[in-house]
């Protein structure tokens, strides 16, 4: 008979089996306990080998902290550090485990730790920190990465690419969203080697989210296959350059395809409804919005009902806006308040833009009201109301609030450089401002003229 395997051995099968076939909590509360014990395997005569014991326990111990990392528990991620501090030898796969469940949670500092702690790291090491810079805004970060992986010589593959496209369309990274088109076509494409369609979804929106509206189009159109991803895409892409009849377009042909895997979801119709309201559609907006609700059965969320008052708003229809607001089955945030507030500055409709400033004042904090501030004091600058617009700016400094500056970026020659609104730090500050004061006269010589109440809200930007 041969000899049974050391008690610690057998605690942890026995609870693996059970782990992944049982969902009895009794099992999953004994977890910590049973697999954190420390096993000195020995089996001489068991029939397994010990170096595939080994193998096994830390099979078991890495599924451990993945499932921890998973689970969605409050702690998953400190019960999943728990159990790793508690490990011998830490292979390349735990520590992956680990370093996704600190984006999991949203630690994105405590990643970058992990991430710098690690001994080995491989592919997918390099693709989740990257990936996960991206989610969590840290989009200069994720290209940083990128530039150190190929530094090191690390082979990336599609999956990477997804990610660092992701943060090219964050930053406006164009010549890189280049590069890695180009790089894509040259090792699959030419190749005919087959391209994920995440990858070519990445790419619209990277050419999208640049300004290269025709170049996304481009791409969309000569896809052999395409998901709902990529129909949402294209049409947000249009959408958000004004676009609207194209916008609308691209979503009746995603109507006509017979394909049982796509069908318009909730961002879709928010791509819809957003080309409606850039493009004064009502009439096919209200429609749009009824289809989404009867015809697909997808409950409109603030998101959506946001798109509609900013399209009833922008339209003059500040009545039947006010309405929709007051109907809707969730407290509106300060999206939809804001956007009523923006028709109301440009129809000039004073009381009901006080009625809603009066709103947004009592239930937003008083830093995310700033901008609001800014709207009520050019609705009553419209209307020539001097001493309320004196109001609003000094309540806007008794609750210390202030409008935070506004931000644009452009690149050059592979650089990519930030600018503040009055921030004069830059080297060449002074060449910059006698560049945009030139097109600003130029403007006026093409007949547009400065809004007062911006120019003077906007001497603090």
């Amino acid at each position: 008979m041969p000899t049974s395997p050391p008690m610690a051995f057998r605690r942890k099968a026995s609870f693996l089996s059970s782990y992944w076939l049982s969902t009895r909590p009794s099992i999953i509360s004994r977890v910590p306990t049973e697999c954190s014990t420390k096993c000195q395997i020995q089996v001489p005569h068991s029939g397994i080998k010990s170096s595939e014991a080994i193998r096994l326990a830390e099979t078991s111990v890495n599924r451990l902290v993945d499932f921890y990392v998973k689970s969605g528990e409050k702690d998953g991620v400190g019960k999943a550090k728990q159990v790793f501090d508690e490990m011998g030898e830490k292979n390349v796969v735990t520590w992956n485990s680990l370093l996704s469940g600190c984006f999991r949670c949203g630690d994105a500092d405590g990643a970058r730790r992990v991430f710098e702690e690690m001994p080995e790291r491989n592919l997918v090491s390099w693709t989740t920190m990257i990936a996960g810079c991206a989610q969590n805004g840290r989009c200069k970060e994720a290209l940083a990465l990128f530039q150190e992986m190929q530094r090191e010589n690390v082979e990336f593959d599609q999956v990477t690419l997804v990610a660092v496209l992701s943060a090219c369309a964050e930053l406006g990274d164009l010549n890189l969203g280049k590069w890695i088109h180009s790089y894509v076509f040259e090792s699959f494409t030419y190749r005919n080697q087959p391209v994920l369609i995440s990858l070519k979804n990445a790419l619209i929106h990277m050419y999208a989210s640049c300004g290269e509206i025709e170049a996304a189009f481009g791409i969309f159109k000569r896809m052999d296959q395409r998901t709902t991803v990529s129909w949402t895409s294209m049409i947000t892409g249009f959408a958000k350059h004004g676009y609207g009849e194209e916008a609308i377009s691209v979503f009746q042909w995603m109507e006509s395809v017979e394909e049982t895997n796509v069908r318009p979801d909730e961002i879709t119709f928010l791509g819809v409804l957003c080309a409606c309201s850039h493009s004064g559609y009502v009439k096919e907006g209200r429609r749009y919005f009824r289809t989404m609700i009867d015809t697909w059965g997808i409950e409109p969320r603030i998101e959506h009902f946001g798109c509609m008052v900013d399209l009833l708003s922008r339209a003059g229809l500040l009545d039947e806006a006010q309405e929709l607001v007051k109907s809707m089955p969730m407290k509106p945030n300060d999206a939809v308040w804001g956007a009523l507030l923006g028709g109301c500055r440009i129809y000039k409709s004073v009381e009901l833009a006080s009625n809603v400033a009066d709103r947004l004042t009592k239930e937003l904090d008083p830093h995310r009201a700033a901008g609001y501030f800014v709207l009520l004091s050019n609705v009553y600058a419209a209307a020539k109301r001097w001493q309320d617009v004196v109001a609003v700016r000094k309540k806007m400094l008794d609750v210390k609030t202030r409008k935070p500056p506004g931000r644009s970026w452009i690149q050059i020659e592979g650089s990519i450089y930030e600018f503040l609104a009055g921030d004069r730090s830059h080297e060449n500050a002074r060449l910059i401002y006698d560049v945009l004061d030139e097109i600003t006269r130029e403007a006026r010589f093409q007949g547009y003229v400065l809004y007062f109440a911006d120019g003077l809200i906007g001497n603090e930007d």
